[in-house]
């Protein structure tokens, strides 16, 4: 693809210098604006037309989260990677039901946020390994808590392919958590869009999220 197009956003300069040095060692990226608040952020987003915005969750004038639902209304195409200090279940949940992308802690280091960003450059959600825990523990707390039986038009195999999938794991990756053949979770995925009339790894997050399947 053609260099991809990078907007910052984040309240302290010395992290946007930073996120921008970062950014500018990769020969196809190029950062087109920064916003020091989510109004502006917001105001550069429909001005630029990024591919990838990078928000800082806690922002005047508009927190990353609120940002980004004003962002998507009219660049839907845009994917939203939130930058945060913060891991909780409550925040995640609320970023997988805003419309961001991915979701990335400011203590992780450089190669996991160039990680990211190229994944959602990609049109795939990214999310740490620690988020992806959190996730997998409230799927758990889930299970124990609710009647999967409202829910029964997917295997408990099927289950856990659409708990990894929406926390971000490629095909590949699921194939060997799961100790499957590649094939087999493709044909698995396919049953499940199928199934659930999801057509996008998108769609399938909002999917896990109204049926608890994640948290």
């Amino acid at each position: 693809m053609s260099s991809a197009r990078l907007l910052i956003a984040d309240d302290h300069e010395i992290l946007r210098r930073g996120l921008r040095a970062c950014f500018e060692k990769q020969p196809e990226w190029r950062v087109v604006a920064e916003a020091c608040d989510g109004a502006s952020a917001v105001k550069e987003a429909n001005r630029c037309k990024p591919d990838v915005a990078v928000l800082d969750f806690s922002m005047p004038r508009l927190n990353g989260l609120e940002a980004t639902g004003e962002i998507l209304k009219s660049l839907p195409k845009t994917k939203i990677l939130i930058l945060t200090v913060h891991s909780s279940d409550e925040l995640i949940q609320q970023m997988l039901m805003s419309g961001a992308r991915g979701y990335l802690l400011k203590s992780d280091n450089e190669a996991e946020l160039v990680r990211a960003v190229s994944a959602l450059i990609h049109n795939k959600t990214f999310f740490t390994r620690e988020v992806s825990e959190l996730i997998t523990e409230g799927y758990l707390r889930k299970l124990k808590r609710f009647d999967l039986a409202p829910y029964s038009r997917l295997t408990p195999r099927q289950f856990e392919i659409v708990r990894l999938l929406a926390s971000g794991k490629k095909g590949r990756d699921i194939a060997q958590i799961l100790g499957m053949k590649a094939k087999t979770v493709d044909a698995h995925r396919a049953n499940i869009m199928r199934r659930t009339n999801c057509h996008s790894v998108a769609a399938l997050v909002r999917y896990a999220i109204r049926n608890q399947i994640i948290v």
